[in-house]
């Protein structure tokens, strides 16, 4: 019995030990040793609407997997492939799904503060807080501390949405390879490469798919942690749904001195159309819109644990007040969101002209929650607008209809993928938060639902398995806008979070 002890012992022991060899300086010296390859990484163009591009990134991609001792294919659907890799470390192990995305924003390169966003520079800001390019080797011989003391960062496109994540794990698999350590659980890896164009293929692939993709719990390796800059656990996302609206004037653009005031304006109609929707404050005045939805006390206590300095936010933003949907910033995300993301009509700036439009268009998008139905609220919109006293067609008006009716409204709607969310004190939730209690010595920021939107319902509901989100990368790392960058110091404690995760039982 003695001896039985003693070698229990020495197991547990020796288990910690290996763990506790994978200090933070080793996975600092091997991400920088090891950077170059992620600036070949990020090299690779990755606009879902360049076939040719993603194709190139597919095949290096899975040839990259395949060497950490993957298995990986193809999945194809009806418009780019998925890329599915599985890794079997135990068959008695528990099999958790990973989702990755490797698509990014499309760039305008004339907003970027370098030559080209798919050549990545490092920079880090001067006296006057401006970021300015400098040599690589500034790397080289520095601590984890004072690499984030530094602020150094790495300027690309999808430095951080969503590249970033896959290199750290790619470091993760490698650096405990070399400590001789395998996870404790099978890994398959689902790699989605048009996620910013609202993944229209996954919800058919996953059920096409089902059976390849079975696992018992699903990760998201994506997004910014809480901007406390803690390890952060995300527990929800919302959804998104997107609105075409498109108010007439005359058939083609008139003169203003000859016809306006008497040519109708279709900017001032859509004005008065959108102004209707809402309060000064935010709150949407649509019928039922928030119906369905209650925070209660328990909820409050869930979302009164995240950190925020809301007058951080609203000093970084720049504006004084926020929207009154919530009482917080984290209550605001329980809500449906009602937001224009986009307004044409006739021209500005330098090209300018002494017009009456013929139309203006307004882009809405709705983010969903998991208590509301993105067709209803695409249904009550409409009924909405229709209230107002406009004829509402889903195209474009005929000329009999013009001249029949006074106001017209195209109405164009579609649903990306509803909101999902997974119980905080869930099997899955309580493995990570003591995953990354361990790695980082702190109980991690839960979020019960995160504001931005990724294609995981398909998931969750045709798998029926839980899902949680595990960011790393910084807040402010402009994500779809230009000069997109990840500090050092999140890729780093990123590829810690992976090995601390990767360690960890299931």
């Amino acid at each position: 019995m003695k001896k039985i002890k003693i070698s229990l012992v020495f197991t547990l022991s020796f288990n910690l030990l290996s763990y506790s060899q994978i200090s933070e300086r080793e996975v600092t010296e091997y991400a920088i040793n090891n950077i170059k390859e992620f600036v070949e990484f990020l090299s690779y163009p990755n606009d879902a609407n360049y076939k040719e591009d993603i194709e190139e990134l597919i095949d290096w991609t899975s040839k990259r997997f395949n060497s950490l001792g993957f298995k990986s294919k193809r999945l194809e659907t009806e418009s780019i492939p998925l890329l599915l890799a599985e890794s079997v470390y135990n068959k008695n192990y528990s099999t958790i799904l990973i989702y990755l995305h490797l698509d990014g924003q499309p760039v305008d390169k004339s907003k970027w503060f370098q030559d080209d966003p798919f050549k990545p520079v490092l920079k880090r800001p001067n006296s006057s807080g401006e970021y300015t390019i400098i040599d690589w080797e500034n790397l080289n011989n520095k601590t984890l501390k004072k690499l984030d003391n530094e602020d150094i960062r790495i300027f690309a496109r999808s430095s951080s949405d969503a590249k970033g994540p896959v290199m750290m794990l790619i470091n993760a698999i490698e650096i405990m390879s070399l400590n001789n350590l395998e996870p404790k659980f099978n890994i398959k890896l689902i790699m989605d490469f048009e996620e910013e164009k609202s993944s229209p293929s996954l919800p058919s692939a996953v059920i096409k798919y089902a059976n390849q993709l079975e696992s018992s719990g699903l990760l998201i390796f994506d997004g910014p942690q809480h901007s406390s800059g803690l390890p952060t656990l995300n527990f929800g996302n919302r959804g998104i749904s997107k609105i075409t609206l498109t108010t007439y004037g005359p058939i083609v653009p008139q003169h203003s001195g000859h016809f306006g005031n008497y040519a109708p304006n279709p900017v001032f109609r859509m004005s008065n159309i959108l102004s209707s929707m809402k309060t000064e404050d935010g709150l949407v005045l649509i019928d039922g819109y928030y119906d369905g939805i209650t925070i209660t006390n328990e909820i409050l206590e869930d979302l009164d644990k995240v950190p925020d300095n809301e007058e951080e936010m609203l000093s970084e933003m720049q504006f004084k007040l926020p929207e009154k949907v919530g009482r917080s910033y984290q209550e605001a995300l329980q809500y449906p969101s009602l937001n224009v993301r986009g307004i044409q009509s006739g021209w500005v700036k330098d090209e300018v002209r002494t017009i009456v439009p013929s139309e203006c268009i307004a882009e809405i998008d709705i983010r969903l929650v998991i208590e509301t139905d993105g067709y209803r609220l695409h249904e009550l919109v409409r009924q909405h607008i229709e209230n107002l006293g406009y004829k509402v067609l889903d195209r474009r008006p005929t000329k009999e209809e013009r001249l029949n009716y006074d106001k017209i409204v195209s109405f164009d709607s579609k649903i990306s993928y509803p909101a999902f969310r997974t119980d905080i004190d869930s099997d899955l939730g309580k493995w990570l938060s003591k995953s990354l209690s361990k790695t980082f010595g702190q109980t991690p920021v839960k979020k019960r639902t995160s504001g931005g939107s990724v294609p995981i319902s398909p998931f969750v509901n045709t798998l029926n398995i839980p899902a949680v989100g595990v960011p790393t990368v910084n807040k402010d790392n402009n994500q779809h806008s230009p000069n997109e960058n990840i500090k050092i110091s999140n890729y780093i404690n990123g590829i810690r979070t992976f090995i601390g995760i990767l360690n960890e039982k299931y």
